[in-house]
């Protein structure tokens, strides 16, 4: 090869510059999509990549490039799901479904401004808290109330109000974790109170309160164990009990209900969990629970309790760091504006209309989809219904478990991949999440409330994973 071809060589696989690439006609649709920054930011690592190629000086080649780089910006990360996992309160997948009047309220929040903190009777500055801490204390006979981001933030704010710098009593069976790391001892410390652990991981007694409290003692608290049961042996003191020994002392009694619920479950037919009310009429002076659990609401962090605490709860430093912004009191007050008349709740709260789902209807939901999954599976696939028993989730009623109906697929013989299935549900536009149990990739349906949009996508789907050399799918 001579110098001159050798030289034409090379310059044909270098890369032309930057700026000369982002005026090739090819690439104008894509930058009029998605904006010159992003095209420019394509264009570099397209020049890495393919540096020393044929191609890369090409730009119909360089522009298929670019465009398959960016398709996935165009798209968001946080992207509806199908959550037939069994779990109706998944914290991976955002808790709580809120109610429409709940959803209209914070869409016209965001859309226009709003008297986040105006009085429009007096004309001058409001209190955000002044949104939902009537409804608080209407529906949990509190004196005061007030909110902050979440659960965690609420029990970090009454704590650094009320005990920073002293000492705080629990319980070692009410030493908690739940998810995401939140430790109770951890959230102490960084309220700057020192924990008195007292009695065992099993068993406490009032007297093991009694005896540790002192000069030092800021609070007592008790913590729901929501997220786990110790059974057997085991003995445990009320808040009830706590509270004439507080009085006492004068200290006050903090009880962090974790999910928290503002009605009886049992109403229902669900089991027993402690009521905000039930923990205000036992004389507990704050009480804690979180707006994105079973109360069905958007995520937030209640305080509720006697009006000298909350007060200073109110005009700790902390507050303005944990404050709800707009968009959610909205939501809040038009979630708690719905358990002014319980009777609905089941037709207006998404949360209470799952959980009390009757699994004769979940059944019959399950029949109507069979043949849909069915003939999107195809080859070497078992489809099928199976009694399943799932649960409510994020800390509430840990033992107890919900009677339900999944959508049952297995591989026929010796055939794998449920794994490889499992994916092809979560690639679907809306994807599907479900769970693997025994060998069986399992679709709960309680919490499927969009049955028309889930047919009507496995039956565009044609076949989603056809095992070869194995049977057709078939009804089980």
């Amino acid at each position: 090869m001579s110098r001159a071809d050798r030289a034409e060589s090379a310059s044909a696989s270098r890369p032309p510059s930057i700026d000369r690439m982002a005026n090739w006609p090819a690439l104008a649709a894509l930058i009029r999509r998605v904006g010159r920054p992003l095209v420019v930011e394509a264009l570099r690592a397209w020049a890495e990549v393919r540096r020393g190629q044929p191609d890369v000086a090409d730009p119909d080649a360089c522009a298929s490039w670019c465009e398959g780089r960016l398709a996935g910006l165009a798209n968001p990360t946080l992207r509806r799901v199908f959550n037939l996992t069994g779990t109706v309160l998944h914290t991976n997948l955002g808790r709580a479904l809120m109610a429409e009047e709940a959803i209209e309220a914070a869409v016209t929040a965001m859309r226009s401004p709003a008297t986040l903190e105006y009085d429009l009777e007096g004309a001058g500055r409001g209190e955000r808290d002044d949104h939902i801490a009537p409804w608080l204390c209407r529906l949990t006979g509190a004196e005061a109330a007030t909110a902050v981001n979440n659960n965690a933030g609420a029990v970090l704010i009454a704590l650094s109000a009320l005990a920073a710098g002293r000492e705080v009593i629990v319980s070692r069976g009410e030493l908690i974790e739940i998810g995401g790391a939140f430790r109770i001892p951890d959230i102490m410390a960084r309220a700057g109170c020192r924990l008195v652990e007292v009695g065992t991981t099993n068993r406490t007694h009032l007297r093991d309160y009694a005896a540790a409290i002192g000069p030092d003692t800021a609070a007592i608290m008790k913590v729901h164990p929501s997220n786990y049961a110790v059974q057997g042996f085991t003995k445990s003191v009320t808040a009830a009990e706590l509270v004439p020994l507080a009085r006492e002392k004068g200290l006050p009694v903090i009880e962090d209900l974790g999910s928290g619920t503002l009605v009886d479950l049992e109403i229902w037919g669900l089991p027993h969990e402690p009521t905000a009310r039930e923990a205000i009429d036992a004389g507990i002076d704050v009480v804690t629970f979180s707006g994105d659990k079973l109360l069905g609401g958007p995520q937030a962090g209640l305080v509720v309790g006697k009006k000298s605490f909350i007060e200073r709860i109110a005009k700790n430093p902390l507050k303005r760091a944990l404050r709800l912004d707009k968009v959610r009191l909205a939501a809040l007050e038009a979630t708690l504006r719905l358990y002014a008349d319980p009777e609905k709740l089941v037709q207006r709260v998404p949360t209470i209309r799952t959980l009390a789902r009757p699994a004769t209807e979940i059944h019959a939901q399950a029949e109507r989809l069979l043949p849909a999954l069915v003939q999107a599976l195809g080859a070497g696939w078992q489809a099928g219904i199976k009694p399943v028993r799932g649960q409510i989730g994020s800390g509430a009623l840990p033992v107890d478990l919900l009677p339900s109906f999944a959508l049952s697929v297995k591989a026929q013989g010796k055939g794998g991949g449920l794994d490889k299935l499992a994916e092809a549900f979560r690639r679907l536009p809306i994807p599907v999440i479900g769970r693997i149990q025994d060998e069986t990739l399992l679709f709960d349906l309680r919490t499927l409330d969009d049955e028309a949009a889930f047919a009507a996508q496995l039956t565009s789907t044609l076949t989603l994973l056809p095992l070869e050399g194995e049977g057709q799918g078939g009804g089980a």
